[in-house]
């Protein structure tokens, strides 16, 4: 008798999946508009679900919180290989994917406070985002030193750490332009 453990997980259904990626990117949209605390009932008809639908996917709004977070971390890192892929320098796909890592965090109204909260739900988030989206970053680096566009002196973790603190704050002053910041030390690393 085979356990739980090793019995395969089984594989959502097409329409499944579409839908559950229909309430995540709603919640998305409704956490960059009003923060973590948007009602669920907004959520529910932003997807064009009803709120129970939410709560059987998502039993508690931390669930959830984590179910976007990691969606939009997944969307992050396969995006990576995926402009590296696509053609152009190794330096403007490493730019494109910094800017989009800049979408992700300076739109996450109220993660913050809801990481440092007590929920146990959020304990393995962090270290969620650091252990897939530092390797994709690290990829992108390296194909532009080995190209011969970018200085070698930086690793992934300090390129990602040094635009997290440039994007501090660029919610709450209209006035500071994080993206310019971050196309700054972007131009950094280019090898003159």
């Amino acid at each position: 008798m085979e356990s739980a453990a090793e019995r395969p997980v089984p594989r959502k259904r097409a329409d499944a999946r579409r839908n559950e990626k229909a309430l995540l990117d709603a919640a998305a949209a409704a956490f960059v508009a009003s923060g973590v605390d948007v009602p669920v009932r907004d959520i529910a008809a932003k997807a064009g679900v009803g709120v129970g639908t939410i709560y059987r996917h998502f039993p508690t709004r931390a669930d959830l919180i984590v179910a976007v977070y990691r969606h939009q971390i997944e969307a992050c890192a396969e995006a990576g290989p995926s402009l590296l892929a696509g053609g152009g320098t190794p330096h403007a796909a490493l730019a494109r994917w910094i800017n989009l890592f800049v979408d992700f965090l300076i739109t996450k109204h109220g993660l913050a406070a809801a990481l440092r909260s007590d929920d146990a739900a959020f304990q393995a988030l962090h270290a969620y985002f650091l252990d897939r989206l530092v390797p994709v970053c690290d990829q992108l680096l390296d194909a532009a030193v080995a190209a011969g566009e970018i200085r070698a002196d930086i690793d992934a973790y300090g390129l990602l750490r040094g635009v997290g603190n440039l994007c501090i704050g660029a919610g709450s002053d209209p006035r500071y332009d994080a993206r310019h910041l971050v196309e700054l030390l972007l131009s950094g690393l280019r090898l003159r």
